[in-house]
This record gives C-alpha cells, sequence and structure tokens, in this order.
C-alpha cells in the first residue's frame, strides 16, 4: 500500500523507484516543480482544520479547506472535492504557511474552497491509475478528431480526473477556435465530461520538458510554475546580439532567463556614459563605439560608422573627460598615464609563458656536443702493440700516470729512459 502511494506523484521513476535519471525505462512523469520550503513547520499552535494545498498533475495546484481534522502531512494522497466527483492529489503544504501562497495565487477567500474528504484508499489509487494509463492514447484519438474537423488547434495534454469521470484538454491555438462540436464529439467518444483549457506555447514546454542550451533542464519544466512576459528591451539592456535563433527557446519564444540578469544589467548600466556623448581631445573626436557593462569599459572609434582606431577605457576616465571637455579644456590623449604603464605591466606579464597554448607539450631538448678542448686523439695502428709498461723500478705512480694518459706526447726523462730499457733488454729476452 505505502510502495503503491508512493509512485503517484513521484517526480522520478515510476518502475525503479529512483529520484534521479533513469537510464532504463520511461518516465512517466515529468522534472518534479520546486515546491515551496515550509519555513513556519515548526511553530506549534497550527490549525489542524486549516486550509492545506494539494498538487495535481504537472502545475496544477489547489486549496482546499480540511473541516474533519485529518491529521495531513506533507506527501500524503488525498482524495479532494471535485465538480463532478472526486479527485486524487499529493498534499504540498500546511500549517499558516498556506495562507501566504493562497495571498500570492489571489485567493481571497477561504470560505468558498472545497473541502478534503479522506487519504486516499487503495482502490481510490487503482482508479486512478487506470484513468491515467488512458491519458496518451486519448490525447493521439483527440488531434485526429480536430483534424478531421479542420480546426486550427493542437491538443498538447490530457489529464483524467481521479476517479474518471472527466477529462481536462489542454490545447494550443494562435487564433480563436469554435470546438462546440468537438467536445459533443469527444464526448460521445471517450463518454467522461470534457472541459477545454488553452495553454500557451511555454506551458507546453513545461509540460514535455527538455535539456536547454545550458546544459541543465527546463526552468519551465524544473521549477518555474509562473511565466512573466519577455521583451526584446531585455536583450538590448544585455546588449545581446539580436539573433532570433539564440534568444528563442524550445518553444520558440524568447528565453524566461533573459528576465533574470536584467536588473543586474540595468543598475550597471546607470554607471557607464550616455551613447550620444562624444569625447573631445586635440587630435580627433571619439564616438562611442561599444560597450562591456560588467567590466565597466567603454570603447571608443573615430568615425561613428566603422571602427577606426579603437581606444579602450575605463568608465571613470571617461567621465573625467567628459568633465574636461565640458570647462572647454581638451586632453592629449584618452588614455592617462595610469593607463599606459598597466598596459606595459600587461605586456611583460607572462614571464614564465603560462599564457601558452602549447606549454603543456613535451619538447624534446637536443643535446649539444661539446667542442675538444685537445686534438683528436690518434687510434694506434693494429701492429702497435698495447702500452708500454713501466720497469720493474719505476715506481708505481709513474705507471698509473702513463696509462691514464697513453696520447701524451712529451713523456718525461725518466719515463723515456726507461721505456729505451725496455726496448734494449727485448732482444736478449727473446735470445
Amino acid at each position: 500500500m505505502e510502495d503503491k502511494e508512493k509512485g503517484v506523484f513521484s517526480s522520478g521513476c515510476p518502475a525503479c523507484h529512483s529520484s534521479g535519471d533513469c537510464m532504463g525505462c520511461a518516465r512517466r512523469e515529468p522534472r518534479g516543480k520546486l515546491l515551496a520550503t515550509d519555513w513556519l513547520a515548526d511553530i506549534p499552535g497550527s490549525d489542524p482544520k486549516g486550509v492545506v494545498e494539494v498538487l495535481f498533475k504537472n502545475t496544477r495546484v489547489g486549496f482546499f479547506s480540511n473541516p474533519s481534522g485529518i491529521p495531513l502531512k506533507i506527501g500524503d494522497i488525498v482524495a479532494v472535492e471535485a465538480s463532478p466527483g472526486h479527485d486524487i492529489g499529493r498534499v504540498t503544504m500546511i500549517g499558516p504557511l498556506v495562507a501566504l501562497q493562497m495571498k500570492k495565487n489571489g485567493v481571497r477567500s477561504a470560505a468558498d474552497l472545497k473541502k478534503v474528504f479522506r487519504i486516499a484508499r487503495q482502490s481510490d489509487i487503482e482508479k486512478f491509475e487506470e484513468a491515467r494509463a488512458r491519458e496518451h492514447s486519448t490525447m493521439i484519438k483527440a488531434r485526429r478528431i480536430a483534424e478531421e474537423l479542420g480546426l486550427a488547434m493542437k491538443i498538447g495534454d490530457v489529464e483524467y480526473q481521479g476517479d474518471g469521470g472527466k477529462a481536462i484538454f489542454y490545447y494550443i491555438a494562435d487564433e480563436r477556435v469554435d470546438f462546440r462540436k468537438l467536445i459533443r464529439v469527444l464526448a460521445e467518444t471517450f463518454k467522461v465530461r470534457i472541459e477545454m483549457k488553452q495553454i500557451g506555447a511555454r506551458q507546453e514546454a513545461g509540460r514535455i520538458g527538455g535539456i536547454g542550451p545550458c546544459g541543465r533542464p527546463l526552468c519551465c519544466s524544473s521549477w518555474m510554475s509562473r511565466f512573466v512576459s519577455v521583451g526584446t528591451g531585455a536583450a538590448r539592456i544585455q546588449d545581446l546580439s539580436m539573433n532570433p535563433q539564440k534568444l528563442a527557446g524550445q518553444c520558440a519564444k524568447l528565453k524566461c532567463c533573459l528576465n533574470f540578469e536584467i536588473d543586474a544589467y540595468a543598475e550597471a548600466q546607470k554607471q557607464l556614459p550616455g551613447k550620444e556623448i562624444a569625447l573631445e581631445t586635440k587630435d580627433a573626436t571619439y564616438y562611442l563605439f561599444k560597450t562591456d557593462i560588467l567590466s565597466r569599459s567603454v570603447t571608443y572609434s573615430t568615425d561613428k560608422g566603422i571602427p577606426a582606431n579603437l581606444v579602450t577605457i575605463d568608465a571613470r576616465r571617461a567621465f573625467e573627460i567628459i568633465a574636461l571637455n565640458k570647462q572647454g579644456i581638451r586632453v592629449d590623449s584618452l588614455r592617462d598615464d595610469e593607463d599606459n604603464e598597466e598596459e606595459v605591466q600587461r605586456e611583460y606579464g607572462d614571464i614564465i609563458g603560462q599564457d601558452s597554448v602549447t606549454r603543456f607539450d613535451k619538447t624534446k631538448k637536443k643535446k649539444k656536443k661539446k667542442k675538444a678542448s685537445h686534438p683528436a686523439p690518434q687510434l694506434p695502428s693494429p701492429q702497435q702493440s698495447a702500452p708500454p709498461q713501466p720497469a720493474k723500478g719505476a715506481p708505481a705512480q709513474k705507471a698509473q700516470r702513463t696509462a691514464a694518459h697513453p696520447n701524451n706526447q712529451r713523456p718525461s726523462k725518466h719515463h723515456s729512459g726507461n721505456h729505451k730499457k725496455n726496448n734494449k733488454q727485448k732482444p736478449q729476452q727473446e735470445s
């Protein structure tokens, strides 16, 4: 029973009950929304008969009263009042924080709210699962019927009520559509009560889901529940290229993330000089060419139409030149002495080659041959014998010196005498 209830509105994989992405089977639920944190949950004295927030399929949220005082907690599967019958949902918020959420969603009075009947039983969950299993096939058949009737609309999703007696058809249309005949045909085909609800392209993308160009799941399918209109002015303030392929999302509308940083860019742009202000120097007049809002640097050109003699300076220096120009003073150049010093330091900053692209490549160093300080040794002929041996009476130190330096051309006198004696003694030994 508990495992069955956990899998009804699980944002993970229903087959393996994994909370993350599952590569082995298809996910039946889109990525769950970022639920509001109940910071007031630990405060005692909450009313058990208060209003609770219940989440249904995807983004549909409703507020229901609890007149019976059923002890509810976040995550409980409950059966709530619907028109007609009952619906199945999951409790996402309880306590005093619900009143703030109601005010945020525009719900004024709590007296007209529908009721929570009970915690869902096993029979309620099984009936709800049977209704959900028919949603995809119902959507495909409804699309064929709308195409046969010639209606310029697209049915994007179908949601069955918990008891299976009602179905909500979400559709997208650019113009107003007369779907009265479509409702009669759908009611006769599926034998349920039909409700048509129009959604936009952003809501459709949030229901389908996907991966954005940033590599993360779409904001509309992961945490966004409200959509604010996005205009091209947001792209102009952030100095973005007006390329529709880069500014549009998967819903073919402007990306919602263009509104995320617009306040920071608008505040930073106030600290930059105006586009129509020109800087006067003794040599030429400079016009604003482009700005880097976050780094507070501006680039000026001597020509309004084309980039010529581009000079990039800090916004502080630009305001100084503007103040001097108002006094009738023309500066020698746009850059001051401090900028020139910084430019020199940047030029010689890379002293160890840390900015080189090939700094990690292994270079093979060639071994340099040392130039011989002495003439090349003469190789002995094959007729010559081994180096001469010292005489018996010669000291051992001189014999070692002779063996270590066989190519010495100036032997000592004592050594030459011993050599002669050895030559004279050789024929006597042979005879």
